[in-house]
């Protein structure tokens, strides 16, 4: 049976896990800033459930948040897309974007998986260095990042 590979990126800082938590929770802070993206609904708890607009229609997504566990992990499940750039416009419907906060001695690691999205998928050559740009040049920022792997 073939492995799939799913995108993923691991953080280290020296931030607390509550404080990573807290700002992955703030999407709109994060998840901005380069194609125009506008969100609707609410992105903290249990159920919420909220859409992601970018590039002047090229992306949609609609993402429910599926599991929390407080200082420790967020998963999305993304319940609807269309990003008009694809052969396949729903290629991300059904994928789940996971969030995994632990720690290593005195370090907070923070691995980000974007599971379904894989080398095998026509997305992957645009979203994983999106992602990519989101995490680093975004995300953590806001937690003072000191290394990536």
């Amino acid at each position: 049976m073939k492995s799939i590979s799913n995108f993923t990126q691991t953080l280290t800082m020296s931030q607390t896990p509550q404080k990573v938590f807290e700002v992955i929770l703030k999407v709109r802070k994060w998840w901005t800033g380069y194609h125009d993206e506008t969100f609707t609904g609410m992105t903290e708890k249990l159920n919420d459930e909220f859409t992601f607009h970018a590039g002047n229609g090229a992306h949609y997504s609609k993402q429910k948040i599926v599991e929390i566990i407080p200082n420790q992990k967020v998963v999305w499940l993304i319940t609807d897309s269309k990003l008009s750039f694809l052969e396949k416009t729903d290629e991300w419907t059904g994928t789940k974007v996971i969030f995994e906060i632990s720690t290593e001695a005195d370090r907070t690691k923070l691995t980000f998986t974007h599971e379904g999205l894989s080398p095998e998928v026509e997305c992957y050559n645009s979203c994983a260095p999106a992602w990519t740009e989101y995490l680093q040049n975004k995300l953590l920022p806001l937690l003072s990042i000191d290394k990536v792997i």
